[in-house]
């Protein structure tokens, strides 16, 4: 079965460039503004959009993240909302990829079959758990992967090739590389490393491999687009956000542009390090 992921991965390597993996919180500052901004990223050039899932202890996270999910927790977000949401969005975006991210409590209080199902039905092709290892793949994976849903791994710059076939084993989609150690939002990647880590992770799996954490603006997207078949992008996008509400962190007429700004300007950078490569 081929998926929307699938798909537009295939798409992008067909088009001699990698793809833009563009990741917002659902609900974030607020369920309406939040179904602006995902409707906005496609045209400016987002391949696959991840969608937050709220959590209130989101341990991966870094501080802008966190406050994202406040925000959105704040405004009455929850797990059905994000849900309905991406069914709004699939009123008017049939092909692009949607990823829900986040951890693994709120689905489970949900209800892993009535999830699943209901993240069918909404338009859901991907999920990523942060807090569920390999070890774990019977709780949700082994589900997801039955019921049609792609289940993206991370790797980490410390997955060595001992773990990295664990890890591999029952994911989708594509290979979600984390260029740094911490948290999100905290450093900036070492490029001449990330060449060589995408390298290793291959010699393990024919799945696409996308790199994220540190990914800024036009420049640092284009170092990474170099040597990955993804560039994914989230706390730049969400500090973006942030920088557009009022003093009370609430959206403005120009929430949905400030986010949409930012992804067209890093997606001419992933779209140049192709060019530039070919030349």
């Amino acid at each position: 079965m081929t998926t929307r992921i699938d798909a537009r991965f295939a798409k992008t390597r067909a088009e001699g460039r990698a793809a833009l993996v563009t990741f917002v919180m659902g609900g974030d500052p607020d369920p309406a503004a939040s179904l602006d901004i995902v409707r906005a990223l496609p045209a400016a050039g987002a391949d696959v959009i991840e969608i937050g899932m709220p959590f209130t202890d989101p341990m991966a996270d870094g501080p802008s993240i966190q406050a994202a999910g406040l925000r959105a927790l704040h405004a009455g977000m929850t797990l059905t909302k994000t849900l309905a949401l991406i069914s709004d969005f699939r009123k008017t975006d049939n092909d692009t990829p949607i990823v829900l991210m986040g951890y693994y409590n709120p689905i489970y209080v949900y209800g892993v079959d009535r999830f699943l199902a209901d993240a069918m039905t909404a338009g859901v092709d991907g999920l990523i758990v942060v807090d569920l290892p390999p070890e774990e793949d019977e709780e949700l994976c082994l589900p997801a992967l039955k019921a049609g849903v792609n289940f993206i791994r991370l790797a980490t710059p410390t997955t060595d090739d001992k773990r990295l076939p664990a890890v591999l084993s029952n994911t989708s989609g594509f290979v979600y590389y984390v260029s740094i150690t911490g948290i999100t939002g905290a450093a900036t990647p070492d490029y001449s490393k990330v060449s060589t880590a995408v390298a290793r992770i291959k010699k393990h799996t024919n799945l696409p491999v996308a790199v994220g954490f540190g990914v800024k603006n036009a420049q640092t997207a284009q170092a990474i687009a170099a040597h990955a078949d993804g560039v994914v992008v989230g706390t730049a996008l969400i500090d973006a956000l942030k920088a557009s509400l009022d003093a009370d962190d609430k959206a403005t007429a120009g929430t949905p542009q400030a986010v949409a700004s930012l992804v067209a300007d890093i997606a001419q950078g992933v779209r140049a390090a192709r060019r530039a490569a070919a030349e």
